[in-house]
């Protein structure tokens, strides 16, 4: 269902640049993934992720399309891409992350990614009663965050499902778990993550045999292992092992230490197919990811950012909240030719703010995905012609 050639490498690192070929259309790699949750990019339209912000892709999630409008109205439809318009390619994740958040880390402000501090762990008996993911070795029970129903996700029923929306590459179901975890959880977390891989193929299989006369998706798998080097590099190798068309990289990360923990897997990982960093959408991880074998993200950051007045600009980012921004008639960013910054100015954007006007997510939202879409599409460029560490000497930090 894909391909996924590589034309040009970092002379003395991970990093590549490609292209991935879809039934929808190709993804020239690196590229940033914008995360449509329920089938939408919060405050834009797909012709303005299209024509403002550049995006080759979009990934979906498939718990909350299966709850909200439910895989009877996406089928019904035509599958993701005529329910929203979107002629590119896309992405489902497999539902995985929910047990991690709307589990152990439900209520506790706990994210995957973390400045880990040794001995602190998560008390599993703590409020166990508020959570609204169960994880068991068959799969997870979740309660609905919409009525609070009660629903049941395997291996084999998170396939169906993906199927059902019809994107054009799907992952397997994996179990993700909080950076502070103790070891014995992560690698607990590792080994229930290779045996529902094996299963999701095995499923994945069945479906493509039974309908041999439609087109399937591209299921790729997904490595877990926290921080920990050992449980990185089995898990790499194991699910590297399987007959993927590609692969995630998941689980939580040390903050500090986001590249070094990709660069374990990529070096365990087949070297012809292609490697997706989930949930990681920071510029400085971007640039770190990409240096060492990342060929796509996803990430929610950009647009829930943007919704609560937050700006990516080359230094850093800024707060158009603040006071600071009331008269300033400056773009965004004086560097960025995005559709925002070519025509409005951070006054105005931080009225829209002010006056809780909805323009104003949807103006920084642009902003934002250009941001990180261009981003990663210039560092393809550098890959390209040979010039990566004046992308990285220009765009990291001083």
């Amino acid at each position: 269902m894909i391909s996924f050639n590589i034309h040009a490498r970092l002379p003395n690192g991970r990093g590549r640049a490609g292209t991935i070929t879809t039934p929808h259309g190709k993804i020239e790699t690196p590229a940033f993934i914008p995360v449509a949750t329920k089938a939408t990019i919060k405050a834009l339209t797909p012709e303005m992720l299209r024509d403002y912000v550049g995006a080759h892709a979009i990934l979906a999630n498939t718990y909350h399309l299966y709850l909200q409008p439910g895989t009877n109205v996406l089928k019904k439809s035509g599958g993701l891409h005529k329910f929203m318009n979107w002629s590119g390619p896309t992405y489902t994740d497999s539902g995985g992350f929910q047990a991690f958040s709307l589990g152990a880390a439900y209520g506790k402000n706990v994210s995957k990614l973390a400045q880990v501090k040794e001995g602190i762990t998560i008390d599993h008996d703590e409020d166990a009663s508020i959570r609204l993911a169960q994880v068991d070795d068959d799969g997870v029970t979740f309660k609905s965050v919409i009525d609070g129903s009660t629903h049941r996700f395997t291996p084999e029923i998170s396939i169906d499902i993906q199927h059902t929306i019809g994107a054009d590459m799907i992952f397997a179901f994996d179990e993700c778990v909080s950076p502070q975890e103790s070891y014995e959880r992560q690698k607990t977390a590792v080994e229930r993550t290779y045996i529902w891989a094996k299963r999701c193929l095995i499923h994945h299989n069945k479906i493509k045999t039974q309908n041999s006369n439609l087109k399937s998706p591209a299921l790729l798998g997904i490595i877990q292992g926290g921080r920990h080097e050992d449980l990185r590099k089995y898990s790499a190798k194991v699910i590297g092992s399987m007959d993927f068309e590609g692969f995630g990289i998941g689980g939580s990360f040390d903050k500090d230490d986001i590249g070094t923990a990709v660069g374990w897997v990529c070096d365990e990982l087949p070297e012809g197919k292609p490697r997706h960093l989930l949930g990681i959408g920071d510029p400085i991880d971007l640039i770190l990811g990409i240096e060492n074998g990342i060929d796509t993200f996803d990430c929610v950051a950009p647009t829930r950012i943007a919704r609560n007045g937050g700006a990516y600009i080359r230094t850093g980012r800024i707060n158009l909240l603040n006071a600071q921004f009331i008269q300033d008639f400056t773009p965004l960013d004086p560097e960025c030719d995005c559709y925002t910054c070519k025509n409005y100015a951070r006054a105005y954007i931080a009225h829209l703010f002010r006056a809780k006007e909805m323009l104003a997510a949807t103006l920084t939202s642009i902003h934002n995905l250009y941001f990180v879409v261009n981003l990663v599409k210039k560092a393809r460029q550098a890959i390209i012609d040979g010039n990566y560490e004046g992308f990285k000497k220009k765009h990291l930090p001083k």
